[in-house]
């Protein structure tokens, strides 16, 4: 497979490109004004089997590494395009494929991979719980042959959009365990029957188009057969895909960047002021080229963090530094990017203020810089605990 990586990402990317070429900035412009779906962006992703990537063969999918997957989104957002949409169907898998049981899989793996049921929802968040996510208060108590949910999520994206949803609850409550991780379980819930039965979706807008709801459970019944590994042991499983979700948006990210750099030295090369590129000017040149040098950087924590999670190992330190570089590199260089069009950079036809604000959400989610400088100042620098 090592000596295969380099041509199979090659191929993707190649995909990838003749993919949103299709879908250029007018189309990205008009769903952000309409704050509607990218339905035909996603369908065509699906169509060329780019979402199943992780999903083994056996189920209809590729079978290919966390690392195969992250020069997508690479691809993706190098090529001006959005991968928030759908990329929740390739982090979620983190949590099925490594925890799920064989029947759970192979009851949704290859309808997920036929793009016949979207899996685009990730249930973790809550509004009194925010990044402290063993603090979270919806519950799921036994009732015979199912759980009945009662409580709240918040920021739970995609939720109108999707066919099954990964949920955290909390089965055993925080006074009667000892530590506290423990009593939280992960189910599967089809959306629409939880829809049918007391779930109700309230759809939040907010500065970019990222189609996000907030979640309300008034005694929802889930099938104890869609619970996910063994209650109470839950926050373990769903670290698979917050960890992949680290990985996959740190990707996104630079991705981001390296489509604002390469914007930003175009337009320092074409736009001319005072007889001459603006481009000639080092106050101008070097904010560019250093951005390009954070990207480059950032991208090699991104590569080993993919490495490490591909090889089953613990990556929750690689996966957080990733993330964060990345989102840095990718802010910077929108800030940057921005800065360098001027007045122009402001005007919708450019796309540089949708992406701009689009990447300014990576400063915050899916988990805060000072939260990931706080696990690393505690869990691998061996200091006290901050918080």
């Amino acid at each position: 497979m090592s000596n295969e990586l380099p041509e199979v990402i090659h191929q993707i990317r190649q995909t990838v490109v003749q993919i949103c070429a299709k879908f250029p900035g007018t189309y990205w412009r008009e769903k952000d004004r309409e704050r509607s779906y990218p339905t035909e962006f996603v369908s065509a992703l699906t169509e060329a089997g780019l979402l199943a990537c992780l999903i083994p063969e056996q189920y209809g999918g590729s079978g290919l590494s966390l690392s195969v997957a992250s020069e997508i989104m690479k691809a993706i957002h190098e090529n001006g395009c959005n991968a928030a949409a759908c990329h929740a169907q390739m982090y979620t898998m983190g949590t099925l494929l490594r925890h799920g049981s064989d029947q759970q899989k192979a009851m949704y793996l290859t309808d997920i991979a036929s793009g016949k049921l979207r899996l685009q929802a990730f249930g973790v968040t809550e509004p009194s719980a925010g990044t402290d996510t063993t603090s979270i208060a919806t519950t799921a108590v036994r009732d015979g042959d199912h759980y009945r949910v009662n409580g709240q999520k918040v920021w739970i994206s995609r939720a109108e959009h999707s066919d099954l949803m990964i949920l955290l609850t909390r089965t055993t409550p925080r006074d009667q365990v000892k530590k506290r991780s423990d009593g939280l379980s992960v189910f599967i819930v089809d959306m629409k029957q939880a829809l049918e039965q007391g779930m109700t979706i309230k759809p939040i807008r907010t500065m970019i188009n990222h189609a996000t709801t907030e979640l309300f459970f008034d005694d929802v019944p889930i099938p104890a057969a869609n619970l996910i590994g063994e209650e109470g042991a839950g926050f373990k499983y769903i670290l698979s895909g917050m960890n992949a979700e680290r990985i996959l948006i740190a990707s996104e990210c630079i991705g981001d960047a390296r489509w604002f750099i390469k914007t930003a030295s175009q337009y320092a090369c074409e736009r001319q002021v005072f007889g001459r590129p603006i481009g000639k000017n080092q106050g101008v040149q070097f904010p560019i080229a250093r951005c390009y040098a954070q990207t480059e950087a950032a991208d090699l924590m991104v590569e080993k963090a993919a490495a490490v999670y591909d090889a089953h190992e613990h990556c929750g330190a690689e996966a957080n530094m990733a993330k964060m570089l990345a989102a840095d590199a990718s802010w910077a260089a929108a800030d940057v990017c921005m800065q360098t069009h001027g007045g122009f950079g402001l005007a919708e036809e450019y796309d540089i203020e949708r992406k701009w604000r689009e990447t300014r959400l990576y400063q915050i989610a899916p988990v805060s810089t000072n939260l990931i400088l706080a696990y690393l100042g505690e869990h691998v620098l061996g200091m006290p605990r901050s918080y």
